[in-house]
């Protein structure tokens, strides 16, 4: 049976600089920061306070139906990130439920654990929650703690959940799935929705991720393993990925979604392809559980397998005169480690025509988006070829001596005099070494 082809026929994204998506460009392209001093709550002795945080988050404006917005407003924080970028993305796309067998129809997303917000879910007030486990562990009080658990709060913990609340929204009786592969995982949820739709399982899948981690206890799990900036004193150029003096990422919160289409139902339904999704590559560095392969060799095989799907020979130029491949972009985090070695895969991938290809990291702007970041960033790459325009890493006023590519530093550029963009790479490098990358180029019918 021949592979379907698989088209993007809608994007939304909520993110820490707002949520419609050419508003979210604009300020990309600008190089705007997003983050500042937690408000959340005070982290004021926490050596990491500050965070790229959503501001004025509102799931009715998004949903703009107030049945809808009642049924999933006790929702988690990310789940109803997730609800309005899904939300965004199926109006863009032009479906209804009359379009499609909702039999067709399959969620598989990337979404974070145990999501705590401030109105009280589990993470909001860590020291009450200990009390209430010990509670639990003594026989005394297990009957009256019991009592006092939200069974509300404690079904909306579950990963799976988040699913379900997208599945009942758009009544998707397909395939439903929820990867949890950190960094990686809303990369890896589009790769897979997009294998589902090639073999035929599903026309349509609502794909991306959602995280938030600006809590109490998401801050303090990675402080301790000293993986955030702690540049108190300038937040707004705290994530500077590439640079000689970056000191680790910082910590944002959102979400991305693509709704991915089998091209022939698309085209039966008259809708425009925003791009073709044309490859996706997964492999894990087997190396230990919180570091890296400091060779780079799974981030290379992982780019060379998507590459490959493609169809695309990394090292040839193309018919123009160029690199195969217009823009990447990067995972980017900002850590000490990460940048080094994804700039050591790409070179290992593209030889001597890496230095050619643009390579920037939007998370200088948005912070680390966790699991929401891969889905965001492969909507900055859909962006990139719609436009021409290849957003900026900030921050980037000291190159480190062993990043030695180009990474588009503080200004974004114009890239139609030369061409424009047509083929994209997606990176997503996971904590423990998941690594997967999707390969998007400009739509020809």
């Amino acid at each position: 049976m021949r592979a379907r082809r698989v088209v993007i026929t809608g994007m939304g994204w909520v993110t820490p600089l707002g949520e419609g998506l050419d508003a979210v460009w604009r300020r990309l392209l600008a190089g705007e920061s997003a983050v500042g001093p937690i408000t959340r709550f005070d982290g004021s002795t926490y050596a990491t306070s500050f965070a790229a945080e959503v501001k004025d988050f509102d799931l009715a404006r998004s949903l703009d139906d107030p049945e809808a917005t009642a049924r999933h407003a006790g929702a988690a924080l990310q789940t109803r990130f997730l609800l309005a970028a899904a939300a965004s993305a199926w109006r863009q796309s032009g479906l209804s439920r009359g379009d499609v067998d909702r039999r067709r129809i399959g969620v598989y997303l990337g979404a974070g654990e145990g999501p705590p917000d401030t109105q009280g879910f589990i993470g909001t007030n860590l020291a009450a929650w200990n009390e209430q486990t010990r509670r639990l562990d003594d026989v005394r009080w297990a009957m009256e703690a019991a009592q006092r658990l939200d069974p509300v709060r404690e079904v909306e913990q579950w990963p799976e959940i988040v699913v379900a609340h997208l599945a009942d929204m758009f009544g998707c009786r397909g395939p439903s799935l929820n990867c949890m592969t950190a960094c990686a995982a809303s990369t890896q949820s589009v790769g897979e929705a997009f294998e589902i739709i090639r073999r035929g399982d599903a026309s349509v899948m609502i794909a991306g991720g959602g995280h938030t981690m600006i809590t109490p206890l998401g801050m303090t799990g990675f402080i301790r393993l000293t993986a955030m900036s702690t540049r108190r004193d300038d937040p707004r150029s705290a994530s500077r990925p590439f640079s000689r003096t970056r000191d680790g990422f910082v910590m944002g919160e959102g979400a991305g979604i693509v709704i991915l289409e089998d091209l022939e139902h698309a085209q039966r339904r008259g809708a425009e392809p925003l791009a073709e999704l044309v490859g996706y590559g997964s492999t894990a560095d087997a190396y230990r559980i919180t570091d890296i392969d400091p060779s780079g060799a799974g981030g290379r095989d992982t780019m060379l397998h998507a590459l490959g799907q493609a169809g695309i020979d990394p090292m040839v130029l193309g018919d123009d005169g160029r690199p195969p491949v217009h823009y990447i972009s990067a995972h980017g985090t900002g850590t000490p480690e990460n940048d080094g070695i994804e700039t050591k895969a790409v070179r290992a991938v593209f030889g001597d025509l890496a230095p050619r290809i643009p390579f920037s990291s939007i998370k200088s702007m948005l912070g680390h988006l966790i699991q929401a970041a891969g889905a965001v960033e492969l909507i900055t790459c859909v962006m990139a070829i719609r436009t021409g325009m290849a957003p900026p890493t900030i921050n980037l006023n000291d190159p480190d001596p062993e990043c030695d590519l180009d990474y588009v530093p503080n200004v974004a550029r114009d890239l139609n005099p030369v061409g424009g963009v047509d083929v994209c790479l997606s990176n997503g490098f996971g904590f423990g070494g998941q690594n997967d990358c999707v390969c998007v180029r400009r739509f020809r019918g």
